[in-house]
């Protein structure tokens, strides 16, 4: 079988393609579901996990090759999740971290689902309150993309995409950001300085690999909020808002008011330590996607 595996922690860049990694066994008498992965969605946090830096797991979509007695699952069913070692060619997955993949969608779009949307989804709608304004930082990747989306759904203004766009690593983007909003808000401890008073800056993540320290004074001074929004906590301290955020996004996919975005160059297993190299150097926009298999004639993409 073939994997990405890391065997000592290394940048991707170092690691090989495994060959012959030998395929995973459901544990006995657990709910565990055997995997056959059609695609895998490529992460800046894969680049720190393989450093030993970062705990989430790559998010997956495929068929069930398995499933135990009395699993919701059946063989054949498609799926889209998250379990560790999904940059694979299978894959073992708690039913948990597993959900249906709509029809509607293909299998490179469902390995795009599980982290950029419900994250940019909930850190907006349900954390953030999304009112008239939502500046978007670093708005070409999978969760900025999904984030300018939902920030359109709300009848927002959404600065860094859609209706304007801004060059974050451009000297002076703060000035900019504060021209196009009329004198409010917009990394972030930059967006701090021309935050709207009384607005919220959410943290989502740190891509640029660095954890930013801040200067509370700005949040004092601007009667700032600072709002952090981690989906991978959500199962377990939140499973019933959990389903209705999957809902919801459902049924926006379905009334066609959110779409997936994937950067249009596929990568596979083979070259996926290319493909985190340029995710690494922003040379990609959208979600970035693995293709681990070549879909049958039967099977959407």
């Amino acid at each position: 079988m073939k994997a990405f595996v890391v065997s000592e922690y290394a940048h991707p860049t170092k690691i090989q393609l495994t060959h012959d990694a030998p395929e995973p066994v459901p544990t006995p008498g657990s709910d565990d579901l055997l995997i056959d992965v059609h695609s895998s969605g490529l992460n800046y946090f894969d680049i720190l996990q393989s450093q030993g830096n970062y705990q989430t797991q790559p998010p997956l979509a495929g068929t069930v090759v398995t499933a135990p007695p009395g699993s919701p699952y059946k063989p054949g069913d498609r799926v889209f999740g998250s379990s560790q070692g999904g940059h694979a060619e299978r894959v073992v997955a708690n039913p948990i971290d597993v959900l249906p993949l709509p029809d509607t969608l293909s299998f490179d779009e469902g390995a795009g689902l599980f982290i950029t949307y419900p994250t940019s989804y909930e850190a907006l709608v349900g954390r953030a309150n999304l009112q008239a304004v939502a500046p978007v930082l670093a708005a070409a990747g999978g969760l900025g993309m999904v984030a300018v989306q939902i920030g359109k759904l709300d009848l927002a203004r959404t600065v860094g995409g859609a209706d304007f766009v801004v060059d974050y690593t451009k000297e002076g983007w703060e000035q900019e950001v504060r021209k196009i909003t009329g004198g409010r808000g917009g990394r972030i401890r930059e967006a701090l300085k021309c935050i709207v008073w009384g607005g919220r800056a959410l943290v989502v993540g740190f891509a640029g690999g660095e954890i930013e320290k801040l200067s509370l004074h700005l949040v004092l001074l601007k009667n700032a909020s600072i709002i952090g929004i981690y989906w991978g906590s959500y199962r377990k301290h939140n499973p019933k808002r959990t389903r209705e955020i999957w809902d919801e996004i459902f049924a926006l996919f379905a009334s066609g008011r959110l779409k997936a975005v994937l950067y249009p160059g596929r990568y596979t297993l083979e070259t996926l330590s290319q493909g985190l190299q340029d995710l690494e150097n922003r040379k990609t926009w959208g979600k970035v996607i693995a293709r681990v298999r070549e879909p049958s004639l039967r099977g959407k993409l």
